[in-house]
């Protein structure tokens, strides 16, 4: 079984096309289409692609942290109004309501690959990364979140952190698949996983697609809620 995941697209619609025009030519190179996961994306073109990604491809969606923000009711008092103003704006009706009810997480392969946004049962909480720390969580720290995976899981996928890893406690292998947009590590191209395998066994590839970051980032610029701040980590790749 092949499997393409990504996630945290954050509207931007030409990383997100330049991903699923490589996750196409690597399901031709692998004569199988595949299963992908898509966790979150925002901005109205970004939103109908992954929408046409659920329809013609069957892809399967978690919910993220700003999936749960968007099915609050706006009020004087809610954390990140004007962002969340903003994003009303650019999405199609029905939009918010879809994304704020999709489940945490999902299992592929039988229950042998489990995939969620921050961890398997939290939109919010990191489950490799330690960002009060600013440091990789250690095995302990990532398995105390993992206390009620499947027992057949053998591969858990997440995101939210942006910074691709993988690590092997035991029998059990751990990836964050990095992000499709805002990356932090000095590289602005755009990332997926590709998992292929079966039961207990499975190979993990980290991809890494170059697009238009110029055309984003003025996009960015024009347009989006913060723009400035937004096009700043586009181009440079760093937070």
């Amino acid at each position: 079984m092949k499997i393409a995941v990504f996630g945290d697209v954050h509207g931007n619609r030409w990383a997100l096309e330049a991903v699923r025009q490589d996750i196409e030519a690597q399901a031709r190179c692998l004569g199988q289409s595949g299963r992908s996961v898509v966790r979150r994306g925002r901005s109205c073109r970004a939103w109908a692609i992954q929408s046409e990604l659920r329809e013609q491809r069957g892809v399967l969606e978690v919910r993220g942290n700003t999936d749960e923000r968007l099915g609050q009711p706006l009020a004087e008092a809610t954390e990140k109004r004007a962002m969340l103003e903003w994003l009303h704006g650019q999405l199609p009706d029905g939009a918010a309501q879809h994304v704020s009810k999709l489940p945490l997480s999902i299992e592929l392969a039988g229950g042998a690959v489990v995939c969620g946004h921050g961890t398997p049962s939290s939109a919010w909480e990191y489950l490799l990364w330690n960002k009060k720390a600013e440091r990789w969580k250690t095995d302990d720290e990532v398995m105390d979140s993992l206390t009620d995976r499947p027992r057949a899981a053998r591969v858990v996928v997440v995101g939210h952190s942006h910074r691709e890893h993988l690590r092997q406690i035991g029998r059990l292998t751990v990836i964050n698949c990095g992000a499709v947009s805002r990356q932090k590590d000095g590289n602005p191209e755009a990332r997926w996983l590709l998992l292929e395998g079966e039961g207990d066994v499975w190979h993990a590839e980290f991809r890494r697609v170059d697009y238009d970051i110029e055309a984003a980032a003025a996009w960015a610029e024009a347009h989006a809620q913060g723009g400035k701040t937004e096009a700043q980590q586009l181009r440079s790749g760093r937070e």
